[in-house]
């Protein structure tokens, strides 16, 4: 057991305008198993590259431990070799036969490690580069977003692996991974970085208290300032009415009134006046000690959707339909039917034919796949029927066609620009991202501009595929909140188990 003292951390990427930490300080223990939360583009992948010293920073981080990190870069090269042949330039102190051993905790065979790299699916290389770094002992693993892009099933071995272990800081944001696998957390709020033993439930019920408690504060704070402010104004307007009686007087109302008189209101006024600038410092004092208290606070703005009616019930319906690529069947005798006012997810293993029953519909009513990929070579058999007129918003789970700016990308999807950063800004967005090109924005900021684009067109049936990767928790509340308030017409496939248990109306296996 070591511990990992960060102080007075400071850091920001040259040419940016903020500091991404400014003097955080806290400390971690290395047998913990810590949750990493935050928003995106907070500065979570950019605070573990730190601690792998990929960039230079002011202030300290002590550690008498090694890191390393999930998921590792394999080069093309690489990529085409059998892990079980390349282990040793990948990972020189990397054993095998531990790795096997690894692989045995995630049911996986170890034929695995001698199958081209670039062959296996996203849930065989996450158990692949886990067993590896698992293996390999007295190093502190960084472990970011192992789920995404992996079905139920790989998710779930992903985490009872994970609960056996310790040693590890694992960003995500899934919920249920976050409940199961950790045992504290490191929170990158607004203002400030706090360290709380617990998972995600224990943490978000405490921060729910205690954000009730500091606006139940601020109310009062605002109160005492408002009678604060009152008293002010009457001192000072009672100041203003003796100044002006301090010159001229009318001998016979005021026949007690002597030219000696205007020295005393004169002192007067000027004590009364004192006391005004003391009430309004004390103001001053009062707001700039209480104005911390919302500062941490999350405040997400109510997101809206404006879904279309459509005059028919059924939107769409599939009746013993089939697809293929090639020789391969991906779907087989698949009967479906989806109604208006539903949201039905999609759920199955990855390759189940999932995405591919989106591009056979997404073919049906335009032609590709709206990411500009053509699917020419998916054969379909058996009946697919789309209600006529039917207009849809979709979401690709890929977002490596996003390049350019904003403004390119508004005027390539016909989107009014300042709506569409309206929203962005609703998810959290720092306005200093609308004057970067899309390839510098994190993932999750990706998913956001998809996401936002989807929001702004109206629709009779909104198609997400995977929309959550990569997004943050309080963005994916946010985005339940909406669709349970809206209730829109939906397809989707998504993986997060809390998600689909909160606005599914229902559940297909696929």
């Amino acid at each position: 057991m070591s511990k990992i003292n960060v102080s007075n951390l400071t850091f920001c990427y040259e040419g940016s305008f903020d500091n991404i930490f400014e003097n955080v300080s806290f400390t971690i223990d290395t047998d913990w198993k810590l949750g990493f939360i935050g928003r995106n583009g907070k500065g979570k992948t950019t605070f573990l590259n730190l601690l792998l010293g990929k960039y230079e920073y002011q202030g300290s981080i002590q550690a008498s431990t090694a890191f390393d990190y999930f998921p590792y870069g394999l080069s093309n090269e690489q990529m085409k070799e059998c892990m079980g042949e390349i282990l040793e330039d990948v990972k020189p102190d990397c054993e095998l036969w531990r790795v096997i051993m690894e692989l045995e905790k995630m049911k996986m065979d170890a034929e695995v490690l001698y199958r081209p790299f670039e062959t296996l699916s996203h849930g065989e290389r996450t158990r692949v580069m886990l067993a590896i770094l698992f293996s390999r002992e007295n190093y502190f693993l960084l472990i970011d977003e192992p789920t995404n892009h992996l079905d139920q099933a790989s998710r779930e071995i992903v985490k009872v692996y994970l609960q056996q272990k310790k040693g590890f800081l694992l960003v995500s944001h899934d919920r249920d991974l976050l409940d199961a696998c950790v045992d504290h957390v490191l929170v990158l709020n607004r203002v400030s970085i706090e360290v709380q033993k617990g998972n995600f439930s224990s943490w978000w019920e405490n921060k729910e208290r205690m954000d009730n408690f500091h606006i139940a504060e601020n109310e009062k704070h605002r109160k005492e300032i408002g009678k604060l402010k009152q008293a002010a104004e009457r001192t000072r307007n009672w100041a203003d009415k003796n100044e002006s009686t301090k010159i001229g007087f009318d001998p016979v109302k005021e026949h007690d009134r002597s030219i000696a008189t205007r020295a005393y209101i004169g002192a007067k006024t000027k004590k009364m006046q004192s006391r005004v600038k003391q009430t309004e410092n004390r103001i001053q004092k009062e707001i700039e000690e209480k104005e911390g208290l919302l500062q941490d606070i999350e405040n997400t703005v109510d997101l809206k959707i404006m879904p279309l009616k459509h005059h028919k019930e059924v939107l769409i319906r599939a009746e013993k339909f089939g697809l293929a690529y090639g020789e391969h069947e991906v779907l087989k005798d698949f009967d479906f039917e989806l109604r208006q006012g539903e949201r039905v997810v999609l759920q199955g293993r990855n390759g189940c034919g999932k995405s591919s029953f989106i591009k056979a519909i997404l073919r049906r009513l335009v032609g590709n796949d709206l990411s500009g990929e053509m699917t020419s070579q998916l054969k379909e058999y058996g009946s697919l029927q789309m209600a006529s007129g039917l207009i849809i918003s979709y979401i690709n789970q890929d977002t490596s066609a996003l390049q350019g700016n904003l403004t390119d990308f508004c005027k390539e999807r016909d989107l009014d620009e300042s709506l569409l950063k309206a929203i962005l800004r609703q998810l959290d967005f720092e306005r200093v991202q609308f004057v970067k090109n899309m390839e510098e924005f994190s993932e999750g900021q990706k998913k956001k501009v998809l996401i936002a684009a989807s929001l702004l067109k109206q629709a009779h049936l909104y198609i997400w595929d995977e929309p959550l990767n990569y997004i943050d928790v309080f963005s994916r509340m946010q985005i339940e909140d909406l669709i349970l308030r809206y209730q829109p017409t939906m397809l989707l496939v998504e993986h997060d188990i809390r998600f689909q248990e909160k606005i599914a109306s229902r559940i297909v296996a696929m």
